[in-house]
């Protein structure tokens, strides 16, 4: 089998039937069976054997939004991770078959290798849909999308900075391709307005579309920023262009063994699953072909149950990995426990090595909460006494159920971090929309760094401060791409560290005219000439650069001196040097 193939995991609602069963069958018999199976392929349901019994009940006879609004309400309700622990989630989600040392990453064919609960050199933790399209992580509160692995994904780190976070899209002109992943000028009438787009391989176009039509519905209340393929208008979310491209990614790659595994893996790990893996066909219900359709998940009724107790979330195998922790912190998790025709109440209990580490806030779960559309929330807390490394198992049991189900709970207990205060330095990229802030690298292990960036908008005397969060500790820089007219910016750096921040840095102005603040005076003189500038100082200056009203460097040098000629085209210029508090401007002609 290669790695690649696609699934035969899946198989239609009915038993395996031979043609030696067939045969040996009465004609009446067979008949039925045969009518079941065509009722049942008509609905293009395809069930993975291990999706818990009466998981997708609640989308049954549902159409249009009320459909995805269901899909909406099943899939959020889930473990919420920590960011610090997903390295240790991708060694189960995203390790390949033939050798589970190596990482599978769809965003290059590099070879790297897990390396426990850290990241392997040269990789990053992946949105896939970007987080700043929503506003990504608030340190303070925290967003299950920042965490939520169903869209997260290993990938190599520069394929990762050159999709930045443009959308989905297929490449006209090619400004990045290794092999895996492209970068580019999207094709006509594709990009929602983005000058770039990122194009997977199709190997992987299916599991991206399918990726997001997922995000599409989990978050489907949130507020998005950047609207190029999603939009707070239409109860669809997905903007036109992009659900034809996605539909169509998705019809020709179908869903293959990796998304299977990873699907059944995502579950053990946040109490959730992908809907559109397990049921191939669900997005034609939405967004395609089968749009107002019905959705039936068999032709049987599912409002009432008789069967067997059944406990159909957290499944065997389920793990809670909290991560790293600082001594002195707590971290809560939810998971939610959910059950069918339970006939009493459940039992929750810790037990096992460190479980005196972790707590829960009952010993018994209602079986009307646990049978209801949403089941219970069941909070689950770190709070370790003493460093080191901490294990126990979540234990939930009775309600009628025959056995039980465990769920291993795992965490690290680090020392307080200390950490020093940052340097930021000049932004750099400087055009007319765009800028990077820049900023030296913390003197010791971080998460990641936070941004916090103010912009006051001059015409309408308006100020507004945003903060940003890195992907990881390992980057000194943040490209910003929304760079308005008459817009002046300051930006300062903080490290962020097991819930500890450092103090802000020092302060970057950039300003309408593109030009950031410096700290001296000197002595200096600056006068047109035809066809440039000459520079008239009593002695060196050090570094300068020139810039047009855009905000571009047209000339730098390191070293500025006494009746330097910059020799420059007709245009109004500012020079700002190291040591000028303020910069000079001047008319060429």
């Amino acid at each position: 089998m290669t790695t690649r193939q696609k699934t035969k995991t899946f198989h239609y609602l009915c038993p395996t039937i031979t043609i030696h069963t067939l045969q040996a069958m009465k004609s009446t018999s067979l008949h039925r069976i045969i009518a079941l199976l065509l009722a049942v392929m008509a609905t293009g349901l395809a069930v993975n054997a291990d999706i818990p019994t009466g998981y997708y009940n609640s989308l049954d006879g549902k159409s249009g939004q009320a459909l995805k609004d269901a899909i909406h309400d099943l899939v959020l309700q889930h473990t919420t991770l920590s960011y610090s622990s997903l390295w240790g989630y991708f060694t189960e989600t995203d390790r390949r078959p033939e050798d589970e040392r190596k990482v599978w990453d769809m965003y290059s064919n590099d070879t790297f290798y897990f390396r426990g609960g850290s990241a392997p050199y040269g990789m990053n933790r992946e949105h896939s849909l970007p987080k700043s399209w929503w506003g990504g992580y608030d340190v303070s509160q925290g967003y299950a999308a920042y965490t939520d692995i169903n869209h997260l994904y290993p990938s190599e780190a520069d394929a990762n900075m050159a999709k930045y976070n443009w959308p989905l899209g297929e490449v006209s002109k090619v400004t990045f391709d290794n092999g895996v992943t492209k970068v580019g000028t999207p094709k006509s009438g594709q990009g929602g307005g983005a000058a770039t787009v990122f194009e997977p391989d199709d190997r992987y176009k299916g599991d991206f579309a399918r990726t997001y039509f997922y995000m599409a519905c989990a978050y489907q209340h949130y507020t998005w920023k950047y609207t190029y393929m999603l939009n707070n208008l239409s109860w669809k979310t997905l903007n036109g262009w992009s659900v034809d491209m996605l539909c169509r990614w998705a019809r020709n790659d179908a869903v293959s063994d990796k998304e299977v595994d990873r699907n059944n893996a995502v579950q053990k790990c946040q109490n959730n699953r992908n809907p559109f893996i397990d049921i191939p066909e669900l997005f034609e219900y939405v967004w395609g072909d089968r749009q107002g359709q019905v959705f039936y998940l068999n032709d049987i009724d599912t409002t009432t149950y008789d069967g067997d107790p059944e406990l159909i979330a957290p499944i065997q195998g389920t793990m809670l990995d909290f991560g790293e922790v600082a001594l002195g912190k707590t971290l809560d998790y939810t998971i939610y426990i959910k059950g069918r025709g339970l006939i009493n109440p459940l039992s929750v209990q810790l037990y096992r090595d460190d479980y005196l580490m972790f707590s829960i806030p009952v010993s018994s779960v209602s079986r009307s909460a646990a049978n209801s559309a949403n089941g219970y929330p069941l909070h689950v807390t770190y709070m370790p006494t003493s460093i080191g490394d901490h294990k126990a198992r979540l234990l939930i049991s009775d309600g009628g159920l025959t056995g039980s189900v465990g769920i291993e709970l795992r965490a690290s207990c680090l020392p307080v971090p200390t950490l020093s205060q940052l340097t930021a330095t000049e932004a750099t990229g400087i055009t007319e929309d765009s800028y990077i802030a820049n900023w030296q690298p913390a003197n010791e292990l971080v998460d990641c760094y936070i941004i916090t960036r103010t912009v006051y908008d001059k015409s309408r005397g308006e100020t507004r401060t945003e903060t940003f969060t890195t992907d990881d500790g390992n980057t000194t820089s943040y490209a910003f791409t929304d760079r308005q007219p008459n817009e002046s910016h300051t930006y300062y750096v903080q490290s962020f560290r097991l819930g500890y921040m450092s103090e802000p840095s020092n302060v970057i102005t950039l300003d309408a005219s593109g030009i950031t603040g410096v700290e001296a005076d000197k002595p200096l003189q600056v006068l047109a000439t035809d066809g440039g500038i000459l520079v008239k100082c009593s002695e060196s200056v050090g570094r300068a650069s020139v810039y047009n009203l855009a905000g571009q460097e047209v000339w730098r040098t390191d070293d500025l001196c006494d009746d330097t000629i910059i020799e420059l085209p007709r245009g109004i210029y500012l020079l700002k040097t190291a040591t000028s508090r303020t910069a000079w401007k001047i008319a060429v002609k």
